[in-house]
Parts: C-alpha cells; sequence; structure tokens
C-alpha cells in the first residue's frame, strides 16, 4: 500500500487511517450507512478484484479520495470472492448508537468487529459444505543438538544434528466452524504429509519452516510466546487449572495451539468461539501418504483441481454435510490398528445387515441441519435465527436416528452403541427449543417472527397489541370516513409522518377549517392530516412494536445462552456425522460389489476381482469394468509389471493403492475379496509431470520422488510406481530402474508394484526371488491391437508403440515410416556380436544383500538395554557393519 500520511484528514478518514493501521495486511471494509466503503489502495485492489466501480469521494492532501463500496446486504458475496482470492477483510463496523435528540460532536465511534481470514469463516456462502476449513499453526522446537524438555516422557524431545529435516515442529489445528482442535508433534520430514492430509485453508508459521506449495496459504507472522506463558493461556481459556486435564502436549504442540488460539481471537475482535478442548494427536496411527501420491490418486481433489472424479465422489452416499466432511476427514486419514479399523466395519456392516433400520437412520438424517457449523456461528455472535432452528432441528434428527438404532440395544457394535448414547443427549433443551422457536424461521432476528406464540407472556402482550393495530387502524379509517363524508380517505403509515390521513387534494379544501386536523404534507395528488387520536394510536402502536422486538431479542439471546451453555452438543452433532458415513458405507456395500476385506496386522496382500471406484463409476451405461486381482504375498511382494501404453497399467496400480486407502478407513472395497497386512506408509508415483513454476522437468520431478520412496520407505510399506527412469537416455533410465528395483527389493523390502517399459528387467526373477513377473493382456486382430485390460503372468514380448501412435491419429506415413525404422533398429540390435554387458547370461546379476543390520536396528528396544549391554551390542553392529560392507563390494567386483 501506497504510504499516505494521516496529517490533515477529516475526522471520518482519521477514523479510517486509525483502523487501518492496525490492520494494515487487510482490505478495510469500513461501514458507513447501508454501505461498506473501501478507500485509496484497498479501493482500487478491491474494485479491481470485485469487478465494481472505482469512484472518487473528497480529497486528502490534495489529491482525490479512490473509493469503492457494497452493500452490507450483499456483503457476505463479495467477502468470499475476496477470500478465495486470498486477500484478508478487517470489518469496522460503528459501535456507537445517535441518540435521537442529542447532536453528534463528531462521527460515531467504529471499531474492527471482526478479522476475515481463510481459516477463520464461520459462514455457509463462505464456507463448503462438505469440507473442513483449517487453521494450521506450526511452530518450530528447540535449536539442534540442545535437546527441549517434553512433557509426554515418551516422547524423545531431543533433535539430532542441524538437518531441518530432524526438527521437531509443534502442529495444532482448528477448524473455528465446528470447533475441531487437534494437535501433533513430528518432524520437519513428515510436515508435507501433514499438510497434504489436512490442506489447511490458512498457516501460521515462522519463515523457517519450509511449506512448499502450501507457502501461498502463509499468514501475516505473529511474535511467538514462552512456553510457560502459552501453557497459562490456553488453560485459562479452556477454564481448567492446567493443559494436562486435556491430556501430554509437547512445549511445541503447546506453542502451536497457543499461537492458533490467539490469532482466532484476534480475528474475532478478542471473543472466543466455542473450540473443543485440543486433542493430541498420534501420528503412529495414521497411514502415512505424502502429498505426490495423494494428488496422483485423486482422493479428495482431482488434479484439475475438481471434486468430481475423486474418490471421495465415487465413495459418497451420505446426506449430511457433517457426514461428508467426516467420510472426507476418514477418508484424507486412513488407520493402522487394526481393531479400529474393525470396529468401523463392524458398525456399516450391521446396518446393512439391518436394512430397515438403515433407511429409517437415513430418513432421520436427511433431517439433520449442520448443527456443529450452526453451533460455531452462535458463539461468536454471529448466529441468526435458522441457527437455532439447526440446533433445534439437529436434536430432533437425533432422537429419531437413536430410535432408528434400536435406542441402544446390546446387539449393536460398539461404535454404533457410543453413537446412540451421545445421539441421545441434550433432551432438555430440544424441548425447550421446541416450545420457544417458531416452526418457520426468519433470516434475520430483525425480522420479527422468531418466538412461537404462547412461549412468553409478556412478548405475546407486544404482539397482540403491535397486530390488532390493523383491526384498530381499520376503525379508525371506518369512523373518520364517516365524520367527513369521503368515502375515498385512507389511513396510511408514512416512514417520517408515521400513521396519516390521506384524501385526494381536491377534497383536501373541505378539510382545511377542521380545527382538529392538523395538515402535515401536501403532494400534487393527496393531502396529508394527522389528528391527536392518530398520533396517540401512531406512539402506542411504535411503542408496542419496539418493546415487541426488543423482547424477542432478549429472548433470542437467552436461547443462545442455554445453547451454548449445554455440553453435550458437539458430541451429538459429531454421532450424527459418524453414522452417516456408516449407514454411506452401508448402501454402498448393499449392491454386493464392494466388500468387506479382512485386514490384518501381518504384511499379506491379495485383492481378487478389484476395480478403480473411480474409472468405474466415470464409465458410460453399459460398459463394464474389468476387474483383475493381485497378489503381493511375502513370498513375491514385488510385482513387475509390463505392457503397452493404453493397456491399463496406470489404472491397475492407483486401483491397488485405492483398495488399501479404502480398507485402512474401514470401508467396503470395490473387489469381489481382499485380504490386506496393514500399510504404514503408501506412496504412489504414476503419471509424472514437470513444475516448471521451480525449475524442475519431468525427470527430476520423477527422481526427486524416487529418492523421497528410496529414503522412507520400509517393509510394511506399500510402494506403486509407474515407468521409472523415463525422460533420460534408454541406457541411463534401464539402469536407474535396474537399481531401484533391486533396492526394493532388497534393501526396503517393501511390497511393490513395478511397472515398466524396459521388459529386459524380467530377467531378474532369476536372481531376485521375491519378484513376480506379470504383464497387460493384448491381442493382434487383422493388423491391429486389443487392450484387454487383463493383468497375466508374464512379461510383454513388444512395446507396441508404434501401434498405440497409429491409435493417437498420428498421420499415416509417420506411422508407417517409424515401423520400417523399428525393424531396422531390432535387425541392428539383433546382430551385434556380444549382448550387453547389462544382459550378459553367463554372469549373475549383482544384487544387494538384504538389509539385516537395518531391520536389527530397528528390533532393538534401548529402554530395556543396560549401560554394559548396549556398549555389547554397539560392538556386535559395528561388526556386523563391516562384513555387510564387504559382502556388497564383493558382489559387485564379481
Amino acid at each position: 500500500m501506497t504510504r499516505i500520511s494521516p496529517e490533515g484528514a477529516s475526522p471520518a478518514m482519521a477514523q479510517w487511517f486509525a483502523l487501518k493501521a492496525e490492520n494494515p495486511e487487510a482490505l478495510l471494509f469500513f461501514r458507513m450507512g447501508d454501505f461498506y466503503e473501501l478507500f485509496f489502495d484497498d479501493a482500487v485492489t478491491a474494485a479491481a478484484a470485485l469487478d465494481i466501480a472505482l469512484t472518487a469521494r473528497g480529497s486528502h492532501a490534495s489529491e482525490p479520495i479512490s473509493m469503492c463500496g457494497v452493500p452490507v446486504a450483499a456483503a457476505p458475496a463479495y467477502l468470499a470472492r475476496l477470500i478465495r482470492r486470498g486477500f484478508r477483510v478487517a470489518v469496522a463496523e460503528q459501535t456507537e448508537t445517535p441518540v435521537r435528540g442529542r447532536p453528534s460532536k463528531g462521527p460515531l465511534a467504529r471499531a474492527v468487529v471482526r478479522l476475515v481470514t481463510p481459516g477463520t469463516l464461520t459462514e455457509d456462502e463462505l464456507l463448503e459444505p462438505g469440507r473442513s476449513n483449517l487453521l494450521l499453526a506450526l511452530v518450530q522446537g528447540a535449536a539442534a543438538g540442545r535437546g527441549r524438555r517434553a512433557r509426554d516422557s515418551g516422547r524423545d524431545s531431543t533433535r539430532d544434528g542441524a538437518n531441518p529435516a530432524q526438527a521437531w515442529l509443534g502442529a495444532a489445528w482448528i477448524d473455528v466452524s465446528t470447533g475441531l482442535f487437534e494437535t501433533a508433534r513430528l518432524t520437519g520430514r513428515a510436515l508435507p504429509a501433514l499438510l497434504a492430509r489436512l490442506d489447511p485453508a490458512e498457516i501460521l508459521a515462522s519463515s523457517g519452516v519450509e511449506l512448499g506449495d502450501y507457502a501461498m496459504r502463509l499468514a501475516p507472522e505473529r511474535a511467538p510466546v514462552p512456553t510457560e506463558s502459552a501453557r497459562q493461556r490456553l488453560a485459562a481459556a479452556f477454564g481448567v487449572a492446567s493443559m494436562e486435564a486435556f491430556g501430554t502436549f509437547s512445549d511445541e504442540e503447546t506453542l502451536a495451539a497457543a499461537q492458533a488460539v490467539d490469532y482466532v481471537r484476534r480475528t474475532q475482535a478478542g471473543q472466543m468461539p466455542r473450540l473443543a478442548h485440543p486433542v493430541p494427536q498420534n501420528d503412529g496411527g495414521v497411514l502415512s501418504i505424502d502429498p505426490a501420491t495423494r494428488a496422483s490418486l485423486d482422493i479428495l481433489r482431482a488434479r484439475d483441481g475438481g471434486a468430481d472424479h475423486t474418490l471421495f465422489a465415487a465413495l459418497d452416499r451420505t446426506v449430511s454435510a457433517a457426514g461428508a466432511r467426516q467420510l472426507a476427514e476418514w477418508l484424507a486419514s486412513p488407520l493402522t490398528q487394526v481393531e479400529r479399523i474393525a470396529g468401523r466395519q463392524a458398525g456399516w456392516l450391521w446396518l446393512k445387515d439391518e436394512p430397515v433400520r438403515a433407511q429409517s437412520l437415513r430418513d432421520a438424517l436427511k433431517k439433520a441441519p449442520d448443527m456443529a457449523r450452526a453451533l460455531g456461528r452462535l458463539s461468536v455472535g454471529r448466529g441468526q435465527p435458522r441457527d437455532l432452528a439447526g440446533i433445534r432441528d439437529g436434536l430432533g434428527a437425533a432422537r429419531d436416528a437413536a430410535a432408528a438404532l434400536g435406542g441402544g440395544q446390546a446387539a449393536l457394535p460398539e461404535i454404533l452403541q457410543k453413537a446412540v448414547h451421545c445421539l441421545g443427549g441434550a433432551e432438555g433443551l430440544r424441548a425447550r427449543l421446541g416450545r420457544a422457536l417458531a416452526e418457520h424461521m426468519p433470516a434475520k432476528l430483525d425480522d420479527g417472527g422468531v418466538v412461537a406464540p404462547g412461549f412468553d407472556v409478556e412478548l405475546d402482550e407486544h404482539r397482540s397489541l403491535r397486530d390488532d393495530s390493523r383491526r384498530l387502524i381499520a376503525e379508525l379509517q371506518g369512523e373518520y370516513a364517516a365524520r367527513y363524508g369521503m368515502a375515498s380517505l385512507k389511513i396510511r403509515h408514512h416512514a417520517q409522518l408515521g400513521y396519516v390521513m390521506e384524501v385526494p387534494v381536491g377534497a383536501a379544501t373541505r378539510l382545511k377549517d377542521r380545527v382538529e386536523l392538523i395538515l402535515r404534507q401536501g403532494t400534487a395528488s393527496t393531502a396529508r392530516f394527522v389528528t391527536d387520536e392518530l398520533a396517540s394510536l401512531d406512539a402506542r402502536i411504535m411503542q408496542a412494536a419496539d418493546k415487541a422486538a426488543q423482547r424477542e431479542k432478549a429472548l433470542f439471546a437467552g436461547l443462545v445462552a442455554d445453547i451454548l451453555a449445554e455440553s453435550d452438543l458437539p458430541a451429538v452433532a459429531q454421532a450424527l456425522a459418524v453414522v452417516d458415513v456408516l449407514q454411506s458405507c452401508a448402501v454402498l456395500a448393499t449392491g454386493g460389489t464392494w466388500c468387506c476385506p479382512s485386514v490384518t496386522d501381518d504384511t499379506a496382500f491379495r485383492l481378487e476381482g478389484c476395480r478403480h471406484p473411480v474409472v468405474e463409476a466415470a464409465l458410460p451405461a453399459g460398459v463394464r469394468f474389468t476387474p483383475n486381482s493381485c497378489d503381493l504375498a511375502p513370498e513375491y511382494r514385488i510385482m513387475l509389471l509390463t505392457g503397452p501404453n493404453m493397456a491399463g497399467k496406470s489404472t491397475f496400480l492407483r486401483q491397488t493403492a485405492l483398495a488399501v486407502i479404502l480398507a485402512q478407513a474401514g470401508f467396503p472395497v470395490a473387489a469381489d475379496r481382499a485380504h490386506i497386512g496393514v500399510v504404514d506408509q503408501l506412496f504412489s508415483r504414476v503419471g509424472a509431470s514437470d513444475d516448471l513454476a521451480r525449475g524442475r522437468s519431468t525427470f527430476m520431478v520423477e527422481m526427486t520422488e524416487t529418492a523421497a520412496i528410496l529414503n522412507q520407505a520400509g517393509p510394511r510399506s506399500l510402494v506403486v510406481v509407474d515407468e521409472i527412469g523415463r525422460g533420460t537416455a534408454t541406457l541411463d533410465g534401464l539402469a536407474i530402474a535396474w537399481a531401484v528395483l533391486e533396492a526394493l527389493h532388497s534393501t526396503v523390502r517393501c511390497r511393490a508394484i513395478f511397472a515398466t517399459h524396459f521388459h529386459e528387467l524380467g530377467r531378474l526373477v532369476d536372481t531376485l526371488p521375491r519378484l513376480c513377473l506379470h504383464t497387460m493382456a493384448v491381442r493382434e486382430w487383422q493388423g491391429q491391437i486389443v487392450f484387454l485390460h487383463e493383468v497375466l503372468a508374464g512379461t510383454a514380448k513388444k512395446s507396441w508403440g508404434v501401434h498405440v501412435a497409429r491409435l493417437a491419429g498420428v498421420p499415416a506415413g509417420v506411422v508407417d515410416r517409424a515401423g520400417r525404422l523399428l525393424r531396422e533398429l531390432e535387425r541392428a540390435e539383433n546382430t551385434i556380436p556380444e549382448p550387453l554387458p547389462l544382459f550378459e547370461a553367463h554372469k549373475a546379476i549383482p544384487t544387494v544383500p538384504e538389509n539385516t543390520l537395518g531391520q536389527r536396528l530397528m528390533d532393538i528396544d534401548p529402554d530395556t538395554l543396560t549401560p554394559r549391554g548396549a556398549l555389547d551390542l554397539l560392538y556386535e553392529l559395528c561388526r556386523e557393519a563391516r562384513q555387510q560392507a564387504d559382502g556388497v563390494e564383493q558382489s559387485f567386483q564379481s
């Protein structure tokens, strides 16, 4: 923003300068009458972003003041457009009410009542109903090597060396619209996976935290607070003596949580929304999925940024916004704990076997408004009458849902028993709201009609007089018409004059001599008179209307207070969301084409008749998806998949990865049968592309992602990769693919599907005992190729690239020329007197010995070792490391 001095500003503009100085990073919506107005550079920026007229009002420092404005009534729509474009908006309102008859000595007082930012939204107009809106705070831990006290005695809080990837970070994320509040402590290496899982709308972090593609969501930096101060302020915010009442939090988590709470309080002008107490998360129970894998699998967002062709869209059968958010949350965070997975499965399997109850539950859930977000708006003073109705109707839906489930009968699975228990909460509040609120609620409190007749005697009395005014006015109009002999006489209400008697201007001369009539106003067609009787009636009616409005607002405030005091409401809202997800899974599984997978705590892996749910959902009617099986049993845990482009390799890779996500989220899987040993990390590298913004070619992106796999994957991981080694010279690519395949087999020792066009790698089956060969089925018929989309045992004999080029529409002359060149190159290759050293059959292929040292290290529990035992073990590991290094060198020398 251009630096403009406030000197010489008018009183109103002096207010603007003061408020703008408090919020320099935000556009200032300055309330003036029925408009929010923007000035100077704010106006120029907003006019361009909103495509509205830019004008000028008055002058400052001898220059016109740029100005634009939006109506207060339409402000949410304009705010939504600005927020989507990455702006922040400070809303300044009048905080002083003018007093009638008392002259003002200057402009009415104004203050910023709210800072609207991407991560602190509450209005439905600004939010996606089925998507969480998270504010994420990140705080770096202690300096390398110095260590830092952690409240969790089970966690080592010392950082090793100065590598930022190993530094501890505290993370806290809040959804202001629903009250969600969670924390975690993680290393910098794990941060990209957390960012991809949460997909926060706004991030608070210092400049030292590497955010990658999420850097554009960074909010203006706020000063950190000392740890003890943070603990005290957090405890005070939740009305407890110590944060240990909610669990064990590391220093890093505490600082991040305090920063998030402080920021939320500031954006709400000092008012705290209703937040759930912070819950520390143990990421050890969540399947790790890095950003590249999420992007390649289209879990919640497609690669084009839309939500239509995604796993979420193919799976979603929820009937409420809260259920859709819960489904998205579970889908983004699959579990690694077999018991929790089985608990979710038991819930939807029970509903699948009870179709009548499931349908009754579904009908009840369809009537459930978004209670969590209604509660969020009420807690920050932005609630409207329909938010009260949302709480009332949500509690009614909860009662009906509990009844549909049988009221908590013992036969229910545990997850449904807990839900039924929660659904029965806040029954007294439900009954009170049922009596207090009108059936059909107005959009705004000022519209009146919020409180039902019969709930409050005083309100009914004021309403009776106000509403009876029509009868009284009609009677008085008939009396005046008869008294003055004018059938055309009418009594009307005028905004400035109140109730007046209107007569045609031609008849007005007959009334001017009447002493009881006072002429108030004359127009070209009518004359308006008032009498003492009419003025008195007007005063009484207006007083009754004012009293009725004031009483209704007081009752509204009391009902809001009752709602905010009800501690069971968040649990009711959460239970509604959970049962909605479970019934959605039951609906999905009812058709018989989705199975309940067996998820075990081993390394088994078998899918029978598996399908890609997103591709299947996009197929035209009548077109059947070709299912495939996948067996990555421990004895054949590496699949080498060959075949031409367009044959379905990428689809097969992705559907295998998606089956893991669905199974470990506790959902049905698109397969005939599935048995999956828990996967701790999922890596999918399918469909790489360049990253021009950061100067990285397709090959560089591919190598970076391959490095991430080899550095992070372990024996319980699943890796699906496509065409490692493309984008460089053939021999370079072949060598890289060879080495990566060996590493996955012998060093990482994970389950993997390795798709490639380097058919020569099939020869490794003789030296890599865990490798199995598969290919995509292709048939040649009358000179054309037909892709069968089936995965068969064996390896491809040809690439079929020239045929695919013909299918793509490459000109026939080019295709024919390519075919001739291919035959010549194949003949030339066959005449080479000696095979390439890479493929000499008489030499054993060098392989890296299995990393037994790494396995031994993972099996060690340091807490159980005595000092002498630790020293002995260290000597033993050193000897083993030297022996292993000698073995690798001898292997390659031979």
